[in-house]
């Protein structure tokens, strides 16, 4: 017997893994999950990983991903934000869900694009993970061909640029240059958290306006 999807229950902080998952199934799984979801997927060459974050993974994506808006915008930078949109490749048969991505020096080339098929789309420049309560698939980045990748934990944020195929951690962001991006986000994630986003946010508004 056949288990329909809405039967299969995963709590928050879990994770299922399904195997020979082929891809015309994957593509049945995701329209019957819908775009309105709390879980996110991840799927590599037949094996596909259904992961539902916890209420602080949520928080803290959304802060960084708007201080990333914050700078962006300041800086006068063009951007498409892609949030947690499904990046795949059936020729490379990946598929990976970020907690949020971005367009930056390829912004053109996905205006008023609402989906991805990155057997045509170029990867985004600068995908962001959040591993409070999950963990990063590295290698579904690296095949994909993200360009840089950043990976918020409980320690703070780490940086990783695609170099010949891997992912080499650095300690600052070509997207970014000249600012150091590590210290900025660990702080203004912790502000938010103690004296709340609105505050924190003005804060950093002031902080750029002070020294960019």
């Amino acid at each position: 017997m056949l288990l329909d999807l809405q039967q299969i229950i995963v709590k928050p902080g879990q994770e299922m893994l399904l195997k020979d998952v082929n891809w015309q199934q994957l593509e049945n799984i995701l329209a019957e999950m819908g775009d309105k979801r709390a879980a996110r997927i991840s799927y590599s060459n037949g094996w596909l990983e259904i992961m539902v974050p916890l209420p602080e993974h949520e928080k803290d994506k959304e802060i960084v991903g708007d201080l990333v808006k914050v700078l962006l915008e300041t800086l006068n930078i063009d951007f498409e934000p892609f949030g947690s949109t499904t990046l795949k490749n059936e020729l490379m048969r990946q598929a990976v869900e970020p907690d949020t991505c971005f367009y930056i020096q390829n912004e053109a080339a996905v205006i008023g694009k609402n989906r991805l098929d990155l057997t045509v789309d170029p990867p985004p420049d600068l995908a962001i993970e959040i591993d409070i309560t999950s963990r990063t698939r590295f290698d579904n980045y690296e095949i994909l061909g993200v360009p840089e990748l950043w990976r918020y934990t409980k320690e703070g944020l780490e940086i990783y640029l695609l170099q010949q195929g891997k992912y080499i951690k650095s300690l600052s962001s070509p997207n970014f240059p000249d600012i150091p991006i590590v210290e900025l986000i660990n702080e203004y994630v912790q502000q938010c958290l103690t004296i709340g986003r609105s505050q924190a946010m003005r804060n950093f508004k002031n902080w750029m306006k002070n020294n960019l």
